[in-house]
């Protein structure tokens, strides 16, 4: 084993430090939020560095978990989050392979077609309208199929096909008498465990932070997602903040102020506990169709 020099040992030192300075930048605005929701707003609004907690306020939590419509929107963002990201699954990666392989007949027109929907594209009017013509306005489908296809996933799914399944384990198959499906379900869908995950953590974590479709293609009130109803608990408490007077406006901007904090660690704790499960992919994912041989 070659021992480190000294000025390997300098350079291994800096680069530590350096990179605790970058993890704590990165770290310390999400801990800010969290210790915000649980402090009271008069503290984190003198902007004073917060590390725990001073003095307790609870306000905020107690505002939002009283609020029953919370509980609609997690299960309404549940549902969407669950079938939107296998509705997705089963378009991409199906679509990813057939992109990446040769013999497809137009494949590079294919190609383009679908590069070119991420520079150009109709906009939110002919979207609309695309929506309610078909007839899936305020229903599930509406929070499903416009998102049903990434094309940026699409490219990372092609590119890892492209690098990850040999051309000649394909005509080994179909030498053997496997058909296209047969070697899509049976030999390249167990290889891609790897693509599968990082694109459920990419659709999943897209879908679950999403309200822009809410707001644009559903109308009845109880099918909003959490996002939508955490908008609506925050704008209506400010409203309500400003038509007060006297100590009343001061308690109610107190608890308005909390809220958005409090909004915060609701809407992404699901995420946050469940990202240090599979945060590695996030690494496979971005090196996917980077080497090539």
């Amino acid at each position: 084993m070659k021992l480190k020099s000294g000025n390997d040992k300098v350079f291994d030192v800096i680069n530590a430090l350096i990179m605790i300075v970058i993890c704590l930048v990165i770290a310390y605005p999400l801990y800010y939020v969290f210790m915000a929701s649980f402090t009271d707003p008069g503290i984190v609004n003198s902007g004073k560095l917060l590390l725990w907690p001073e003095k307790l306020f609870l306000g905020g939590y107690q505002k939002i978990f009283a609020f029953k419509p919370i509980w609609t929107g997690y299960w309404n963002t549940i549902r969407y989050t669950v079938l939107g990201t296998l509705t997705a699954i089963a378009v991409t990666i199906p679509c990813g392979y057939a992109l990446s392989r040769k013999d497809l007949a137009g494949r590079r027109l294919w190609n383009f077609l679908f590069t070119f929907t991420m520079f150009f594209n109709g906009g939110i009017i002919p979207l609309y309208l695309v929506i309610n013509k078909i007839g899936i306005y305020d229903t599930i489908f509406a929070m499903i199929l416009p998102g049903a296809v990434s094309v940026y996933n699409l490219i990372v799914c092609r590119s890892f096909f492209d690098t990850s399944v040999p051309d000649e384990l394909i005509e080994a198959s179909k030498l053997d008498g496997c058909t296209d499906f047969g070697i899509f379900f049976r030999i390249v869908v167990p290889v891609s465990s790897t693509i599968i995950a990082v694109m459920l953590l990419f659709y999943a974590t897209s879908i679950w932070n999403s309200f822009i479709n809410a707001l644009m293609f559903m109308g009845d009130q109880s099918k909003m997602p959490l996002q939508v109803i955490l908008r609506s608990l925050i704008l209506s408490n400010q409203a309500s903040s400003v038509l007060s007077s006297g100590t009343e406006m001061i308690e109610r901007q107190k608890l308005a102020e909390q809220l958005k904090y409090g909004v915060i660690v609701v809407s992404a704790m699901p995420l946050l506990v469940v990202y240090p499960f599979v945060q590695k992919y996030f690494a496979k994912g971005v090196m996917i169709g980077a080497v090539k041989g």
